[in-house]
């Protein structure tokens, strides 16, 4: 049986922090349920057709949902008002996560600059 990648890094966090990645993940996986699930540069990552989606992680005073875009969270600077983030992740603690419709917000916007990209090609 192959063990998901995802598991065995969330099997190393902290109960506090797993708790609320797991009800990231939920949310990620109910919207991308034919996502992959990957570890990509360290990072628990959510692929669909080799392109990565989402990710998350845990650090030691935070936690961070990443967009995998240098562009989609200047786009949502009212949404992000109540976070701290950079170009590419938003940080969260379990006391304050990410409300799930905008995870589910963020999923579409990087949907739909994928599939920009792949018309590209």
């Amino acid at each position: 049986m192959k063990v998901n990648p995802i598991d065995n890094y969330l099997a190393d966090v902290s109960t506090d922090k797993r708790e609320v990645l797991e009800k990231l993940r939920h949310i990620i996986l109910k919207t991308l349920p034919k996502a992959e699930e990957v570890i990509s540069y360290g990072i628990p990552c959510f692929k669909l057709n080799g392109r990565a989606v989402v990710g998350f992680a845990a650090f030691k005073n935070h936690c961070t949902y990443f967009a995998w875009s240098g562009s989609v969270l200047d786009k949502l600077e009212k949404e992000l008002a109540k976070f701290t983030y950079s170009k590419s992740g938003i940080h969260f603690t379990p006391e304050k996560p990410i409300p799930a419709a905008l995870v589910n917000k963020i999923i579409k916007m990087r949907l739909a600059e994928n599939k920009l990209k792949e018309k590209k090609k």
